[in-house]
């Protein structure tokens, strides 16, 4: 047995092994990991052909005219090679093929994730296709998986639903084609055409690299794309040669294929979307002043969508979102000012009236239970009346703010990863006349910081155990208020390795994250979310970075535009783009019907670059 690999009773990978790295296995841990079992194996998998389907967990007859042969040797890296023979009397197309990856990509804490678990950047272009499992922690060498021979046109998420919840990714499947379960899939998926006693082979090796840059030298790329978003008219160099275009373009060469975006411009993007908003996501049905609320729009019904009952469609929370792009669009003169003006002094009068309570606590919705207080919603609702005291000078208003943000501290804000929390206490604070007020927001602020510095990896569990949206509020928190700290380096790496290489507008430095669908969309389906708009806070971390780099600036320009390609040019919007071809069987890599709260993503861009 190799020192770079332990392996299963049936020979397949158990486990990596780096020294560097003794706490990492890489794998799902059978017993460790109580959902993972012996099914979902390295290299197990399973057949659809048009004359019957079939699962494997090794070498042998997968149905009754399909054979799999797997070669597998072990030196000081790992090369497989998957064989399907065609072993009938007349030719046989597969349409699916899955062979499982079970890298140990999920989150128990926040301590054991960094220490022992891995984000796994998966990129299926073709014949240009490659896995690499980065460490949580950014540090050390990676483990990569780069196709020498053969194709992955797709890859589906298994063990993915509400057994397994919001803190596991779930087992990755690759695929040499999916066609028979999504076959649009990633651009389209193709069939594999066997003759009698013809093979399809599929080639890999597994090895450590030293970093990220040294694992993407080893993958060959066929093709080089300067940048994988820009404004519509901008060109995007393809090997050296302007591509211009409008929307999702796909680059395929026919062995290999990625995606970029042509985006609108964004005053034009903002404005169409404004007008949506306004004709189509407000309460019109309701007395006043619950019938300036702002809720979620079905575009398949075309009807706005009702709490029924769960929380991530209320008319609070995430969905300030909402007044909050119609105030950017304000400031701006975008739009229409007077219905843009009544619109906003009806949201912040239904706020008043039935978000926040006497005490200054802020509800998640005005339909659902004040029993549990949520302290996200806090620093959102500041931010927003905040920026009403810009608007129109109303004190009330500021003083609003200001009150939000006292009340969340009272409410233990400081143990908390608020998402735009610093930047909220700021704007209050520099808005307020009141210096003496003033210096205790900041201080607040500052005495936050010092102790989410102090904590190290061991960091509080939110709605999430570990998440990219806790990390990136920690970079922002440790960046405004105690960029002196070692902390905030350490932070940084830790958020730059949520965000992987592919070379894929969806993918390319975005956040990993895997459970928003089932949350805030209608279809109420598991499964990685590329673009997920919190991916933005990711960007607005890096700009607020007082030790940025050039490229950290390139990185969260590509962030902001990727997000684009979740809103239509008619200002239809989705919030959720489920990514892979299938989760738990079921088709994805489409977007959700449900508008819901991915106007996060512009409203931050806007706040981020003026």
């Amino acid at each position: 047995m190799s020192d770079f690999i332990a392996l299963n009773d049936d020979g397949s990978p158990a486990r990596f092994h780096h020294p560097a790295l003794p706490d990492h296995p890489f794998l799902l841990q059978e017993g460790r990991d109580r959902w993972h079992t012996a099914e979902h194996r390295w290299g197990s998998g399973f057949a659809i052909t048009d004359r019957g389907s079939g699962r494997w967990r090794g070498s042998g007859q997968v149905t009754k005219e399909l054979r799999l042969d797997i070669d597998r040797r072990v030196t000081d890296d790992l090369n497989e090679t998957y064989r399907w023979t065609n072993t009938g009397r007349a030719p046989l197309d597969v349409t699916t093929l899955g062979i499982v990856l079970p890298l140990r990509d999920l989150y128990e804490s926040a301590l054991e994730a960094l220490a022992s678990a891995c984000h796994a950047h998966v990129w299926t272009g073709g014949s240009w296709a490659w896995i690499m499992a980065q460490p949580m922690s950014g540090d050390g060498p990676v483990l990569g998986l780069v196709v020498r021979d053969g194709a992955l046109w797709a890859y589906s998420v298994e063990s993915r639903n509400h057994m397994t919840h919001s803190n596991i990714r779930g087992h990755l499947v690759v695929h040499p084609t999916d066609h028979g379960r999504n076959p649009t899939a990633f651009g389209g998926q193709p069939v594999i055409t066997l003759r009698p006693g013809e093979s399809y082979e599929l080639t890999w090796d597994v090895r450590f690299y030293d970093d990220v840059p040294s694992f993407l030298a080893a993958t060959a790329p066929p093709v080089t794309v300067d940048r994988f978003a820009v404004e519509r008219g901008t060109p995007i160099l393809i090997d050296g040669a302007p591509l211009t275009g409008r929307g999702l373009t796909y680059i395929d060469t026919g062995t290999a294929r990625t995606a970029v975006l042509f985006h609108r411009p964004r005053r034009d993007l903002v404005e169409q979307r404004i007008r949506f908003i306004l004709d189509h996501q407000r309460a019109r049905e309701r007395p006043e002043p619950d019938c300036y609320a702002l809720v979620p729009y079905d575009h398949r019904t075309g009807l706005t969508q009702t709490t029924s009952a769960w929380a991530d469609w209320a008319d609070g929370a995430e969905r300030l979102s909402m007044p909050s792009l119609l105030q950017q669009a304000r400031l701006r003169g975008w739009g229409d000012s007077d219905e843009l003006d009544a619109a906003l002094h009806g949201w912040a009068a239904f706020a008043r009236a039935r978000l926040i309570t006497a005490e200054h606590d802020v509800l998640r919705g005005s339909d659902v239970s004040p029993a549990g207080i949520r302290l996200y919603n806090f620093p959102w609702m500041a931010h927003f009346f905040a920026d009403q005291y810009v608007l129109y000078r109303r004190d009330e208003d500021l003083e609003l703010a200001a009150a939000l943000i006292e009340r969340a501290y009272r409410r233990g804000a400081d143990n908390h990863l608020l998402i735009g929390h610093p930047e909220a206490v700021l704007h209050v604070a520099d808005l307020l006349p009141d210096a003496t007020r003033a210096d205790r927001l900041r201080g607040l602020l500052r005495r936050h910081a010092l102790n989410f510095a102090d904590l190290g990896t061991d960091l509080p569990a939110h709605e999430v155990n570990y998440e990219q949206s806790m990390v990136a509020p920690l970079v922002s928190l440790l960046a405004q208020a105690a960029p002196d700290t070692p902390a905030l380096p350490r932070a940084v790496s830790w958020l730059r390795a949520f965000g992987g290489p592919q070379p894929h507008v969806r993918l390319h430095n975005i956040g990993i994250r895997h459970w928003d669908g089932y949350w805030f969309g209608r279809d109420r389906q598991w499964g990685d979310t590329f673009p997920h708009y919190w991916s933005v806070l990711t960007a607005v971390a890096l700009l607020q970075n007082p030790h940025r780099t050039d490229a950290d600036e390139t990185v969260a320009d590509g962030i902001f535009r990727a997000n684009t390609v979740d809103f239509a040019d008619d200002g239809s919007a989705s919030c959720a783009f489920v990514l892979p071809s299938c989760v738990d069987g079921r088709p994805a890599h489409t977007a959700d019907p449900l508008a819901n709260d991915q106007d996060w993503a512009l409203v931050l861009w806007l706040r981020s670059i003026p």
